[in-house]
């Protein structure tokens, strides 16, 4: 099959080197342990941020520059001749992170003394192993699962189609976790994720691609690829079924009993969790899912995943919960400022003697997900808040006390976990930005907080409440109704607004004053159809102006940039 557009375009850059194996296909039995290698510098690359369509898919070049976000150097991957040096001390180079500028290496004492020589090196995170190596995991022989072609209208053609009103859905047993979120309102308008792209990490999709509630996906080709970043394969689909679970509450279809919240919308899946331990590599794993889902074009990243305690003895402390410890939790906040919508589990430890969220919910710029029941009650496992550093946690929450699912068996059941809240929300936020699709990841973040049930008082047990598309939607109309572009400008720039709000046929006034209320401009628009641009040449000094629109009724200023 042809190559999907949406993957990344140096896959064999972003991963791999092969694992040792013998004839019946399975790795070596060595004494070598993981360690994550840390680099100095980008130095002397073959990379440029001028040339980003080198590492990066242009759906993820579309999607920054969309949201005014410039690619840095932290986006560069790691410098190829760096990799090569490293493998030839004897170390295997398993994979490599452009944000953390490093490469996950298994290797002997001696090779890693080897490594550690080498100039360029910095450290190794944790100053220490992360895991032993795996001794029986199978080698990659099947073709990648990630040569589906996408059958659905991109992003760009969903922004500027006018969805009508359809007839409702039989939700069935479902209702309830749909409704809450008032996403039920949200698919009558037309809203069900289409063009929008969500990458799941998870443990793993067991029967995803035979259960009927799923079948959809793959008649309509909205799996856009796979990864298992444990056993270093491209197949998903026989390791644990808890992602397949996480999933169907986003994606599943089953009438009457069965609705995701964005069950049109398209998926990347990645296993980063191995169930069978819990080690820190599970965290550099959840980075390197992390950063192809942003080389692919991903909007949103769910992770029904957290970390707080680890085999052997080591954990994480609550005052470690600060968003910028933990590994996981500093690669969720690299994911949210690439510009997508990061939404995780808030934990399951509420009863427990930990009680706290877990890695990455303490991340600053993402969505923690605390749990409720069907009537709205905090369900009593649902981890509390706040962050170390005092930020409301979690965020939000949804049902996940008696969630509607789909098992890897094919039927239709209930479950309980943050881990069945998270996704509700997810699609969620994929739907709300289908509606709203100029407003960018933290606009987006902002008004779902905003839509929460108890935002005026918000607390350590539900953040900021239970979200609801209709009340999100409201606040995009009053804060993000306005929009300018580009800001930052410059004497090249003609400077387009668009004001989504005034009523139909009315005329628009709009001025520029500086910042000791001196006019600067002003025009008449006859109606919000007619194309507003700031006239160029101007010859305005750099700093901050203030562009004001009004209408009969209606008034908006907005604080613009001349570079």
């Amino acid at each position: 099959m042809a190559k999907n557009k949406w993957l990344p375009i140096i896959i064999g850059l972003f991963f791999f080197s092969g694992l040792s194996a013998d004839s019946l296909g399975q790795v070596t039995v060595t004494t070598a342990r993981k360690y994550l290698v840390l680099l100095k510098d980008k130095a002397n690359s073959p990379f440029s941020i001028n040339r980003p369509e080198q590492f990066l898919s242009q759906r993820a070049i579309l999607r920054r520059q969309r949201q005014n976000i410039p690619v840095q150097e932290k986006d560069l991957p790691v410098n190829p001749s760096y990799i090569q040096q490293i493998s030839q001390t004897g170390a295997k180079i398993w994979f490599s992170s452009r944000w953390l500028n490093a490469v996950l290496i298994e290797a002997t004492d001696p090779q890693l003394t080897a490594v550690q020589g080498l100039a360029f090196v910095k450290g190794l995170e944790f100053n220490a192993p992360l895991a032993n190596a795996r001794l029986s995991v199978q080698t990659n022989t099947a073709t990648p699962a990630a040569s589906y072609a996408i059958a659905t209208a991109n992003r760009q053609e969903a922004q500027t189609d006018k969805f009508g009103e359809i007839a409702p859905l039989s939700y069935g047993a479902s209702q309830e976790q749909i409704t809450q979120l008032g996403a039920n309102q949200m698919h009558q308008k037309g809203y069900r994720g289409e063009g929008m792209l969500i990458a799941v990490l998870d443990a793993g999709f067991r029967n995803a691609h035979q259960v009927p509630f799923l079948q959809p996906l793959f008649q309509e080709n909205r799996i856009v690829g796979t990864y298992d970043f444990v056993a270093k394969e491209y197949s998903v689909y026989e390791d644990d079924s808890h992602g397949l679970s996480v999933l169907s509450t986003i994606a599943g279809t089953s009438d009457n009993m069965l609705y995701g919240t964005a069950f049109k919308a398209s998926f990347l899946l990645l296993r980063t969790e191995d169930a069978r331990s819990e080690t820190r590599v599970e965290e550099a794993n959840w980075l390197f899912g992390a950063e192809y889902a942003d080389s692919t074009g991903v909007d949103i990243i769910n992770s029904s995943l957290g970390y707080n305690r680890f085999d052997g003895g080591i954990s994480y402390s609550y005052q470690d919960m600060n968003g910028r410890t933990a590994l996981a939790s500093r690669a969720a906040q690299w994911a949210a400022e690439a510009g997508m919508v990061v939404v995780v589990s808030a934990g399951n430890e509420g009863n427990d003697p930990w009680k706290y969220i877990s890695v990455p919910a303490d991340a600053d710029q993402i969505l923690a997900i605390g749990a409720v029941n069907r009537q709205g009650l905090r369900a009593p496992f649902s981890s509390f808040g706040p962050a170390a550093d005092g930020r409301i946690k979690p965020d939000l929450a949804a049902v996940g006390w008696g969630t509607v699912l789909g098992s890897p068996g094919g039927t239709i059941v209930t479950g309980n976990g943050t881990s069945f809240a998270a996704p509700l929300v997810a699609g969620l936020a994929a739907g709300f930005w289908q509606a709203h699709p100029r407003l960018t990841a933290a606009q987006i973040i902002d008004c779902l907080r905003r839509s929460g049930s108890q935002y005026a008082t918000p607390d350590a047990e539900l953040g900021y409440g239970i979200p609801n598309f209709e009340r999100a939607s409201m606040v995009a109309a009053d804060r993000y109704s306005l929009f300018v572009f580009p800001n930052p400008f410059s004497d090249a720039d003609q400077l387009v607004i668009h004001w989504v709000e005034p009523e139909n046929g009315g005329p628009i006034d709009a001025t520029l004053h500086d910042v000791s209320g001196r006019l600067i401009w002003q025009q008449r628009f006859a109606n919000q159809n007619e194309q507003m641009s700031l006239a160029q040449n101007l010859y305005l000094t750099p700093g901050m102006y203030f562009l004001t629109l009004s209408t009969v009724s209606r008034k908006r200023t907005i604080k613009v940039v001349k570079q």
